[in-house]
């Protein structure tokens, strides 16, 4: 098995399963037309988290990292008419290319882009005393991924999902001699979830058109 078989099945798959959407497919296309690196979700994933936010019965949902939109188009599509996603975004220009495609998905109404550093916006979050989210969603720069999972166990409840992704990157994760600070972010994350007595967690490798990689997912219990 190698790169070319992954991304055949995942081709396959997404056409068997997880099916075409036009304002998905403009959203990614607008993402390349931008100059954006090519790290959007894959469409299984996307669904993937549409499909937890549902089991979940999310009304609220926090995504750190937003990029163009894609994953926040899936998620806020699984939250109710009144629910919300807040989803963080250090990055002006990608917030703006986001923000129409969610526009053009029909879901702006329920979708509160936040523009700054994820640390700078989630300590803001925890000022305004917001509601807590009911779901998670970290995918943003991997070397602060201790801090934002910190900060989600802040602003979440018991039975909240908290979900973290890109925690193998090709396998180096389990380089212990590493000193790339993106692999050392995640071998912290990596050791303070499986030692918080408020999470419950687990791991998935993943294969596919995005490489050899996977994420994590932790169920808040106290």
């Amino acid at each position: 098995m190698d790169q070319a078989r992954w991304s055949d099945v995942d081709q396959y798959l997404d056409e068997a399963v997880v099916g075409s959407d036009a304002a998905l497919d403009a959203a990614l296309a607008d993402v390349a037309a931008a100059g954006m690196p090519a790290i959007s979700v894959s469409p299984a994933l996307g669904k993937l988290l549409h499909i937890l936010a549902r089991t979940v019965g999310a009304r609220r949902i926090l995504e750190v990292g937003t990029l163009g939109g894609y994953s926040t188009i899936w998620m806020a599509r699984a939250v109710p008419a009144d629910g919300r996603v807040v989803t963080l975004e250090i990055d002006p220009s990608n917030a703006a290319v986001a923000a129409a495609s969610i526009a053009r998905a029909g879901v702006a109404d329920r979708v509160d882009i936040r523009i700054g550093r994820g640390v700078d916006s989630l300590a803001s979050l925890m000022a305004e005393g917001v509601e807590p989210f009911d779901m998670v969603f970290i995918d943003a720069d991997k070397q602060s991924n201790p801090e934002y999972v910190a900060w989600a166990l802040r602003l979440t409840r018991v039975g909240s999902v908290i979900i973290v992704d890109n925690v193998v990157r090709g396998g180096a994760v389990a380089d212990a001699a590493t000193t790339d600070p993106s692999i050392l972010g995640i071998r912290r994350m990596n050791e303070m979830i499986a030692a918080e007595p408020r999470l419950l967690t687990t791991a998935i490798q993943t294969v596919g058109s995005k490489g050899y990689d996977g994420f994590a997912i932790a169920l808040v219990i106290s």
